[in-house]
């Protein structure tokens, strides 16, 4: 019988005897895997592998990707033909999930815009914070290493480490936090941290980056699913556009919308665009948000979905997560900045199939 060891930490473990056995690799002990090919990737063939390859040699100045893909990244550097190394180094492996056609869910998200001012006045109202200092991180995993994937988040009161305070309390109380700037939408510095990214920009024509810094510990909760039990949108009428259209004619309601989210996130200045949690810089159409508990940052992968007026099929990179995305087949797909990238990040919504690129010079095969 032949199988298919991968070594190092790409080890596989075969959990069937088929021609096309389910795999686990040992790092992402929660994804099951199916070997397959580059041909019966969709439009595979219309790749463009040049502008690939440029963006893999960039991911691999992070530790996290050159971890990944050691040889390869030196490889990559020396390269004359970026469709031959892609599948002559790379195998790809359909992600499966628990439904018959293995499909999840694509959506999209994009860098968020703000008008702002440095200092509070009438129009400009709404602080957007730092993260607090009384905020505590604490990483499970020294004591957990199961728990590799989660943070506690709280602040002391006495001696206790209690829940930190919720969207819908922190005007109640004095945060204990820096304020980056002030902006004139309450909405529009909500979708700023649903998106985890943004610009500030200022009466001047000056602007500055805004990125994801840290989150007060609660679950996030999406308000588009509020609205729809409540009665006020039906499933499909849900879009970022439509929940923005029904916050702004009911603002008597917005308080008690918004606060449904308890989750609140923290900001910083930043020297660049829209960063992800990989530390690098999104690239619109190629970076894609992940649950990485079941697929690592820095991971490269084949994506295919099919919005109802266009298809996107190509290579995306794991580079950002999100509060939002669960599951093996989920992912969150960048779409740049600005009206047409708002337009398509609010309807993207779409069935979904997700495909590894593990290398092959990590596996080995032999016959048992």
């Amino acid at each position: 019988m032949k199988i298919v060891i991968i070594t190092l930490f790409f080890f596989l473990f075969f959990v069937s005897c088929s021609k096309e056995p389910k795999v686990h690799l040992k790092e992402l002990s929660n994804t099951e895997l199916r070997k397959t090919t580059f041909e019966s990737l969709p439009d595979f063939h219309k790749e463009n592998f040049d502008e690939v390859l440029q963006l893999f040699v960039k991911n691999c100045q992070t530790k996290k990707v050159f971890d990944i893909y050691t040889d390869l990244c030196n490889k990559a550097q020396e390269t004359q033909n970026a469709q031959e190394f892609i599948t002559a180094n790379f195998q790809p492996f359909l992600i499966l999930n628990n439904k018959e056609d293995n499909q999840g869910t694509l959506t999209g998200y994009y860098e968020a815009e703000i008008h702002a001012s440095y200092e509070q006045t009438e129009r400009y109202r709404y602080p957007v914070y730092a993260t607090p200092k009384d905020l505590v991180t604490i990483d499970l995993a020294r004591i957990y290493p199961e728990l590799k994937h989660y943070r506690l988040r709280g602040r002391l009161v006495g001696n206790k480490l209690v829940p930190y305070y919720a969207r819908g309390e922190v005007a109640y109380n004095d945060l204990n936090a820096s304020v980056i700037c002030y902006c004139d939408s309450l909405i529009d510095k909500f979708f700023l941290e649903v998106q985890g990214s943004g610009i500030a920009k200022f009466d001047d024509n000056s602007s500055i980056y805004l990125g994801y810094d840290n989150q007060n510990g609660h679950r996030y909760r999406s308000i588009g699913k509020y609205l729809v039990k409540r009665g006020n949108l039906t499933l499909e009428e849900v879009s970022l556009q439509s929940i923005k259209k029904w916050l702004q004619e009911h603002p008597q309601e917005l308080d008690e919308v918004l606060n449904y989210n308890n989750s609140m996130v923290f900001f910083s200045k930043r020297e660049q665009g829209a960063t992800g949690a990989l530390g690098v810089e999104l690239t619109p159409m190629r970076s894609i948000a992940v649950d990485k508990r079941y697929i690592l940052l820095g991971n490269m992968l084949y994506l295919s979905a099919n919005l109802q007026e266009k298809k996107i099929n190509r290579i995306v990179f794991a580079q950002d997560t999100g509060g939002a995305i669960k599951g093996s087949v989920r992912a969150d797909l960048f779409v740049g900045s600005g009206d047409e990238a708002l337009q398509l990040a609010g309807r993207l919504n779409a069935p979904l199939k997700l495909w590894l690129l593990v290398p092959k010079e990590k596996a080995v095969d032999r016959d048992e």
